[in-house]
């Protein structure tokens, strides 16, 4: 097993959210998972004091870090519990969820709106009685309609119900948007608003019934054993994905620098056909195993969103961020990473 050592340096954070986070203690929800994990690092790196919220018993994404990390063995569906373990922070970092890949959250709808909300109703009351100044809640590019504008500005948000698909993620996290913005109205709490694009790299979740596209991909690509990988559908659907890397510093950047109670889209403009990814995940795949590999199309009833691409125009405005990794080169880290820790990567989201 190997480390993952982010590609961000303290140079690259502005001025003010390395005076925002330095000395500050900062619970984030959701810490010991895939993006919270690379969030807690990046704090870490700025002066920031993080205490992590989990069940885990022992971490695995943060097993190099469990001297520097304050972490609190928490259930946030128990209210109480959650109360208590958000007890010492100014500022909150909610990016703990319960979602899957399309056919998960189409076929569990109800499931998944409910375990979402449930934790958040339970961190806003932590949030509230702890007296925390500033919230910052990852929302999700899945609020947006099936039917809207690409690349999509934030204005679209509800203009029409969420894509099917992914209705009970969608619902949990416009519920969550306008949740923080009505705290803000009522009592004064200091709330950022991001909407991820797709994201993937490093601790990426690999379980087969949960993984969302790109590390479905990548463990399909290591478990053929005909030189075909099977990708679900006719590949015409877009995305634009993000790495992980770059959306934890975006986060970052957006809760110290615009606690606006305003939505910001945050994602690239590199919008790519999933036949194209999956093109992509064949050609690195198939030089690590020393074979060519190609995509097997196959029909599928659960047809997600046609097209997604993310409108950064107001990131850029507001805050100058511009994502740094492109998909290519993150896809070959990914791979990088799965090849070094395939054990850790196909057993960590069990825990």
């Amino acid at each position: 097993m190997s480390i993952y050592r982010s590609s961000v340096r303290l140079e690259n954070f502005s001025n003010l959210s390395r005076a925002y986070f330095a000395g500050r203690t900062v619970s984030i929800t959701g810490g010991s998972g895939f993006i919270g994990s690379h969030v807690v690092e990046q704090l870490l790196s700025l002066g920031a004091n993080p205490v992590v919220p989990t069940r885990q018993i022992a971490p695995p994404f943060l097993a190099h870090l469990t001297n520097d990390v304050d972490i609190r063995h928490v259930d946030l569906g128990e209210r109480a519990a959650a109360i208590d373990a958000l007890k010492g922070a100014s500022v909150v970092m909610h990016l703990a969820a319960s979602v899957g890949g399309i056919e998960y959250n189409a076929t569990h709808p109800a499931t998944v709106f409910q375990a979402n909300m449930r934790a958040f109703l339970n961190v806003m009351q932590a949030v509230r009685d702890n007296g925390v100044e500033r919230l910052m809640v990852t929302s999700s590019a899945c609020i947006y309609p099936r039917h809207c504008t690409i690349p999509t500005p934030e204005t679209e948000g509800t203009i029409a119900g969420p894509e099917p698909t992914n209705a009970g993620y969608g619902w949990a996290k416009r519920m969550e948007e306008f949740l923080s913005t009505a705290a803000h109205e009522e009592y004064g709490l200091e709330v950022a608003i991001a909407r991820p694009y797709n994201t993937y790299g490093p601790r990426d979740n690999y379980n087969p019934e949960s993984s969302h596209v790109l590390p479905a991909l990548i463990l399909k690509a290591f478990e053929s054993t005909d030189g075909t990988l099977p990708v679900w559908g006719d590949g015409t659907p877009t995305r634009s994905f993000l790495y992980v890397d770059d959306i934890a510093r975006g986060l970052i950047e957006i809760t110290a620098r615009y606690a606006e109670h305003d939505p910001l889209n945050i994602g690239t403009d590199e919008e790519v056909s999933i036949g194209d990814a999956a093109g992509m995940v064949c050609d690195i795949v198939g030089t690590v195993r020393g074979e060519k590999m190609s995509p097997a199309f196959k029909p599928t009833p659960y047809i997600g969103q046609p097209r997604r691409n993310c409108d950064s125009t107001k990131l850029r405005d507001k805050l100058g961020f511009e994502a740094q990794v492109g998909l290519r080169n993150g896809l070959e880290r990914s791979v990088d990473w799965f090849v070094n820790n395939r054990e850790l990567a196909m057993t960590a989201h069990h825990q």
